[in-house]
Parts: structure tokens; C-alpha cells; sequence
């Protein structure tokens, strides 16, 4: 009989936790199924914008997204392929910071230049990927719409 443990208990017990994401949300920096990952246990610190954290949503729902604005009592968090951000993220629903990833075979810090260019990309370019995806989106439905295909 295998126990179950969940993210905040391997957490409290090794300090991180490696694995791999499910969904697209992430995109392009995460594959599903292919990447793995690295999460470190949050400290007192405050995160910072641009941190990719492990948080929970109630019940037992836990997400991999990117910190996107600072707030005084809490986080804005936007995953970097989705258009929704999140309001009120606290810092006590986060359990964790991305600290590296392992793409085919090769391990990249978030310290790593590379990885710091990607990311000053992501969040300042956010506003339009998030403007150019509705906009596909309205397209999409209003062709639908004229042509009759629900597709």
C-alpha cells in the first residue's frame, strides 16, 4: 500500500521537489511531458516579480506560474502561455520557487543569463501576447459564427 503525500509535506520533509508539469500553461519554457523541473521551499522572503512559483488553490489544486506583479498583501501571477491573470495569490498559498529546469538533458538555472533574457521577454511582452491571443479568439468565434461551423 503506497501512502499519498502532497506537495507541502515533501516540501516540509526535503526542502524541494523535482518533476514534471502537466498542461501548456507554461509554454514555451515548460513541455508537458518532456521538461522537468525543480521547485525549492519558500522561505520568509517575499517573491519577486518574475519568479515562477508552486502555489495551491483550494481543493488540492497546485499551479506552476509566473509572478507578474508585486503587490503590497499580495501576487498578480500569470502562467506564460495563458491570458487570465490571477489576483490575490498570498504568500502563504505559495509553497515553493522554480530554481532550474532540465530541458534534453540540460539543466538551466534561473540565475543563467539565457534564462534571465527569457524572462524580462515574457514579462514585458505579456500585454501583448495576451491582447493578440483574444483578438485570435474573437476572430475564431466570429468566423464561426458567419460560416455556421461550430468546429
Amino acid at each position: 500500500m503506497s501512502e499519498t503525500v502532497s506537495f507541502e509535506e515533501y516540501l516540509d520533509k526535503y526542502g524541494s521537489i523535482t518533476y514534471r508539469n502537466k498542461g501548456v500553461s507554461m509554454l514555451p519554457l515548460l513541455r508537458e511531458g518532456k521538461d522537468i523541473f525543480t521547485v525549492e521551499k519558500k522561505g520568509a522572503v517575499r517573491c519577486k516579480r518574475g519568479d515562477v512559483v508552486l502555489y495551491k488553490r483550494e481543493p488540492d489544486e497546485y499551479i506552476l506560474h509566473r509572478v507578474v506583479e508585486v503587490r503590497e498583501n499580495d501576487y498578480v501571477i500569470l502562467g506564460d502561455n495563458c491570458i487570465n491573470p490571477e489576483y490575490g495569490i498570498k504568500d502563504e498559498d505559495i509553497l515553493g520557487v522554480m530554481t532550474s529546469y532540465v530541458r534534453n538533458g540540460k539543466e538551466h538555472k534561473v540565475t543563467d543569463a539565457d534564462y534571465k533574457i527569457y524572462e524580462s521577454v515574457i514579462l514585458n511582452t505579456a500585454w501583448a501576447r495576451i491582447f493578440a491571443k483574444r483578438a485570435a479568439g474573437k476572430i475564431k468565434r466570429t468566423a464561426k459564427r458567419l460560416t455556421g461551423k461550430n468546429r
